[in-house]
């Protein structure tokens, strides 16, 4: 199947940007409605909730071919991803590819995975008594979901979310940090693969991000370096400093030394195949396949749940709760339900965890 063979293809840099707003109409009426109707109709549909406007005939005609072949493909994925809910989500007038050089964005040339030689792994801890649930946001470590603009900043986002987790434990603040500090001044590259290097929209790591803030001192607050969407001049004031990073590891590949890295230490930052997020809706996404070695998408792990009800396993299947940065409109409230167990779509090829100091 395309859709398939195409997570073998190597991606280099690319990008990851914002959402527009799903409707209130619930997206299993829309789906159950949808399939009554030509795929033009649907279309217009979908030109008139996401208020697009296409200036030509010519530019009509193509978009609606990639939504009709979106449809089929939010099918397949149905079929390939049945504990979730696929449909059409606002990417539907966007190719795999536009999809991959406007959504998606980590600077990954190792397609081995994973993080730098170079870097320490965390110790293993003692996994015994872990919670059967857990989730950072009912504790106050985590802030709302973010919107990107067309700016391949995912990376960026992932690594503010889990310094302001970090932030949290060690002070009781909540900090809403700035992501276009990282845009507009990280260039850093990876130690050891050294192509991988942060390119502001044109992608970046999270691990090359805190090799930043180590050096340069510290991360601002989204209040005095605010985003933009757009990568721009460094602007950067260490007068202006609200977190310093102090240290980073990255986490043993063990679900369960991830689960507990998550509970002690904070919302974790983390790359995944993101295969079956165009047309993600909500649900539990249990793929068939969804290989583990292409990861492309920088997002933050926030907690776990044990009762995602799964009918291809027959039972309640457990599951990661991921926050992405695509706004509050997508998915479930702007986050992604992963089942857990399976090391499913490389979730667990590219954690790490992060400590801060501060002033005062």
């Amino acid at each position: 199947m395309e859709t398939l063979l195409k997570t073998f293809v190597p991606l280099l840099l690319v990008s990851c940007s914002a959402v527009t707003s799903y409707p209130s109409v619930s997206p299993h009426i829309a789906r159950v409605t949808d399939r009554f109707r030509s795929p033009e109709r649907q279309f217009q549909s979908f030109i008139r909730r996401y208020n697009r406007d296409y200036r030509t005939a010519e530019e009509y005609a193509h978009r609606l071919g990639v939504f009709t072949r979106n449809l089929a493909r939010a099918a397949e994925n149905q079929m390939l991803d049945p504990t979730a809910k696929h449909g059409i989500t606002p990417f539907f007038d966007l190719s795999e590819e536009e999809f991959e050089r406007s959504y998606l964005g980590l600077a990954v040339q190792d397609k081995e995975g994973m993080l730098g030689a170079e870097m320490r792994t965390a110790e293993e801890v003692d996994v015994r008594g872990l919670p059967a649930s857990f989730d950072w946001r009912e504790k106050g470590a985590v802030t709302d979901v973010k919107m990107q603009g067309v700016c391949g900043s995912c990376w960026a986002f992932s690594t503010t979310g889990a310094v302001e987790g970090a932030h949290f434990i060690a002070t009781g603040k909540l900090l809403n940090l700035s992501e276009q500090q990282l845009v507009d001044c990280d260039h850093t590259c990876d130690a050891v693969a050294k192509e991988d290097c942060n390119n502001g929209c044109g992608g970046g790591l999270m691990t090359n991000a805190y090799n930043y803030l180590m050096k340069s001192g510290g991360l601002e607050e989204e209040k005095t370096y605010p985003y933009t969407g757009k990568q721009g001049e460094c602007k950067f004031d260490k007068d202006k400093i609200a977190v310093r990073v102090a240290n980073f590891t990255k986490i043993p590949f063990d679900e369960k030394q991830i689960a507990a890295n998550l509970v002690m230490r904070g919302p974790l930052a983390m790359g995944l195949n993101a295969a079956f997020m165009q047309t993600y809706i909500g649900g539990v996404s249990c793929p068939l396949i969804c290989p583990k070695i292409f990861i492309n998408h920088g997002v933050l792990l926030v907690g776990y749940g044990a009762k995602g009800f799964s009918i291809l396993r027959l039972g309640y299947q457990p599951y990661w709760i991921v926050k992405n940065s695509w706004g509050k409109h997508w998915g479930e409230d702007g986050y992604y339900k992963l089942c857990r167990g399976h090391k499913m779509c490389g979730m667990n090829t590219m954690v790490s965890a992060v400590s801060t100091t501060w002033e005062g």
